[in-house]
């Protein structure tokens, strides 16, 4: 027990070790995402209730779509493969290659693209709340226009 008080002291007058979260010779960390905001630059702002995080691998095939579809839940995507374009219904739309992340638009209705001639494989992690859906599916939304490629 002695000296295990003794250890704390001399840490804590040496000043604490480098947590798992900082860069030491046997851990390297890179920033992807800290952010307040979706992509729209709306504020982000969790669901009340017991907290449930869902992790998944989205895959998109070449040429294909996710659909026009809204989220419930905050979500952040990192792009792992391939060159996705989100669009949202009112034409905003970002550019995403291998390695960008994106803090997802929540309660907006907006359809992602594979484009080239490469799938597009994405880690999505939604924060959402227990038996709350992340996804609503909207097949009856079709832009006035159509959606131009930028």
């Amino acid at each position: 027990m002695r000296l295990h008080l003794l250890a704390l002291a001399t840490m804590l007058a040496w000043g604490h070790p480098a947590s798992a979260l900082d860069n030491s010779a046997t851990v390297k960390v890179t920033p992807l995402l800290k952010t307040s905001t979706s992509w729209d630059g709306k504020p982000l702002v969790y669901p009340k209730g017991p907290a449930e995080v869902t992790a998944l691998i989205v895959e998109i095939a070449a040429g294909g779509q996710t659909g026009w579809h809204e989220h419930s839940v905050p979500s952040f995507a990192y792009v792992l493969e391939g060159t996705l374009e989100v669009t949202q219904a009112n034409g905003a739309t970002r550019l995403l290659h291998a390695g960008d992340t994106l803090p997802e638009v929540v309660q907006t209705l907006h359809n992602g693209r594979a484009l080239g001639d490469k799938p597009v494989r994405l880690f999505v992690l939604y924060t959402g709340t227990v038996n709350q859906p992340l996804t609503f599916a909207h097949p009856e939304f079709a832009p006035a226009a159509p959606v131009q490629s930028k």
